[in-house]
Parts: C-alpha cells; sequence; structure tokens
C-alpha cells in the first residue's frame, strides 16, 4: 500500500537559500506525524510545498501514489490533501453554520448558490450537523465568528478542512494562540480525528506533540534531522540540543 503522503528529495530554493533541503518523508496510512523544529527550521515553507502554494525547485511529492508535484492547491483538496494556517483564515462576519455550509456546498459543487443548497438538501444539513458535534460547535452555531472564543475559532478552521473530507490533513500549529483554559478542548477533539484520515500535525506545543503523534519528525536548516517514535525522538540528546538548546556531553 502507497504511503498517504510522500516526498522524495525535495528541495526548495529561493536565491542562494536552501529552504527545503532535500526531504524525502512518509505520512503513513492512518498516522498521526507530528513534525518540529525549531523557528527557521523550514516547516512552514515544507507544508507550503505539499500543499502546491509554492513549488519546489526538484523532487516529487505524492498523495496515496499519484504524483502532484506540479498539481494547483484547489485540486489537491479535490484529491484530498486538506490544511489548516497558523493564522486562521475564516470570514469572521459568518456564523459556523454559514462557513461550514459554504464548505460542504463547495465540495458537493454548490458553489454561489450554497445557500438554496443547504435548505434543499437534508443530507447536508446532515453533515453540517454531524461535523458540529464532532468539533464541539453546536453550541455555537449561529453566533459571528469573530465573537467566539480563539479555542472555538481554531475547531472551527479544522471542521472547515475536515468538511473537504481530505484522507490527509495537515495541521498547521492548530494550538497557537489558543489560552490555556480552552487547550484541553481542542486537544480532545484533535485527538479523537478518525483514523481513516492521516494527519500531519506541525506544532511547537510539545504537551500537544506527544499526547497526538505516534510518529515525529525533526526539520533542521531545512533538512529532515532524524525521525522515530515519540520516546526515540523525546530521548534524543541531539533532538534536545538542537530544540531546547541543551548541551550534549561528549
Amino acid at each position: 500500500m502507497a504511503a498517504a503522503l510522500e516526498t522524495k528529495g525535495l528541495i526548495k530554493r529561493f536565491g542562494g537559500l536552501v529552504a527545503t533541503d532535500n526531504v524525502s518523508f512518509k505520512l503513513e496510512q492512518g498516522a498521526r506525524h507530528a513534525l518540529i523544529g525549531p523557528n527557521g527550521a523550514g516547516k512552514t515553507t515544507f507544508i507550503n510545498l505539499l500543499t502546491g502554494v509554492l513549488t519546489p525547485t526538484s523532487g516529487q511529492i505524492l498523495l496515496e501514489g499519484e504524483d502532484i508535484t506540479r498539481l494547483r492547491p484547489e485540486l489537491r483538496v479535490q484529491r484530498g490533501l486538506a490544511r489548516t494556517f497558523q493564522i486562521n483564515q475564516l470570514f469572521p462576519a459568518m456564523t459556523p453554520l454559514e462557513t461550514l455550509g459554504l464548505a460542504v456546498s463547495e465540495r458537493l459543487g454548490g458553489g454561489r448558490d450554497w445557500w438554496r443548497v443547504i435548505g434543499s438538501k437534508r443530507e447536508i444539513v446532515d453533515e453540517i450537523v454531524e461535523i458540529a458535534q464532532r468539533f464541539r460547535l453546536t453550541d455555537v452555531l449561529d453566533e459571528r465568528t469573530s465573537n467566539l472564543a480563539y479555542g472555538k475559532q481554531r475547531l472551527l478552521e479544522i471542521a472547515v478542512a475536515f468538511a473537504c473530507r481530505p484522507r490527509v490533513l495537515l495541521l498547521d500549529e492548530p494550538a497557537a494562540g489558543v489560552p490555556e483554559a480552552e487547550r484541553h478542548e481542542l486537544l480532545a477533539t484533535v485527538a479523537a480525528l478518525p483514523r481513516d484520515v492521516s494527519v500531519l500535525l506541525i506544532e511547537h506545543d510539545m504537551d500537544l506533540v506527544f499526547s497526538f503523534a505516534d510518529r515525529i519528525s525533526v526539520l533542521v536548516n531545512g533538512a529532515l534531522f532524524t525521525e522515530g517514535s515519540v520516546e526515540e525522538v523525546s530521548t534524543d540528546p541531539r533532538v534536545r540540543a538542537v530544540y531546547l538548546g541543551e548541551s550534549v556531553d561528549e
């Protein structure tokens, strides 16, 4: 069986700067995989390459064995690759109900007439309700997004990505900016994502990484530094040195 997502020798140069340095990476089917690294390691560049925001200088990107290296971002979404962003990309004046309705209708080809489609098709209403329940949004469905607690906004953004019915979901720092009091709900919801969706988590919050991931890759200076199980990576003194700034005893 092909990996859910794979890169082969991925390189991205900006002039003389190598931002992604020959990265060969595999996200296995059903995986809970975390990508970590210090600031400036190239994590966001790597995600932008995976999603088509950036075009690699060389190398390949495979989605379930299909070469998507030159595919436009929206076509990658249609093929089952969705993402969230470090800073949410929501419409502040819309409610979660409207936002989820738009996402589901767009996936089904409703486009401009999404508000009519919602009311005329029971299966869309049922799907919106199911997603709202999964992401703990039922109590705020009719509130303006701008009025939601930030933790709820992050949950809504993940819910929108989930509404695309991805087979691969990339979560770019979902806990960023979420107050401590709201983190438990977000952590529990992310942990409960279905196993038929392979998840790559990019995160600085190591509590979230250790509670979620079954495998961790470490990116340093644009290159894959090491990878392994949570225990292997968390106890590796080289990782502690580059990521936590600790010295390694000779």
